[in-house]
């Protein structure tokens, strides 16, 4: 499964979230599974259970700098495929490159 996650901390004192975000991209990054951050989300590939375990532990770091924790997650449930953390995104580029438009009759 492929999932996109953002966590970051509410309420509290702290004028940036960037030191709470930094340490849930630790957690992620030690996993050992794909990963990938961009200024949106952080991305991760694996199995259910253990990805659901470092999106949990990401949140639990977070959450111990505020009163107050928000959290988006969106899944890609594909059994059987591993690796669609680059080949989604090649695909689309290989559509890129050949020029093809959808729709455009040609």
């Amino acid at each position: 499964m492929l999932v996109a996650f953002s966590v970051s901390p509410l309420g509290g004192e702290s004028d940036s979230v960037a030191a709470a975000v930094a340490e849930a991209v630790r957690v992620v990054r030690e996993s050992g599974l794909p990963n990938e951050t961009n200024a949106m989300f952080t991305l991760v590939e694996g199995e259910w259970d253990e990805v659901m375990a470092v999106v949990k532990k990401a949140t639990e770091v977070v959450q111990a700098t505020a009163p107050r924790v928000g959290l988006v997650i969106k899944a890609d449930i594909r059994p059987g495929y591993t690796g669609q953390l680059r080949a989604k995104v090649e695909r689309v580029e290989e559509h890129l490159a050949g020029g093809e438009q959808v729709g455009s009759g040609e």
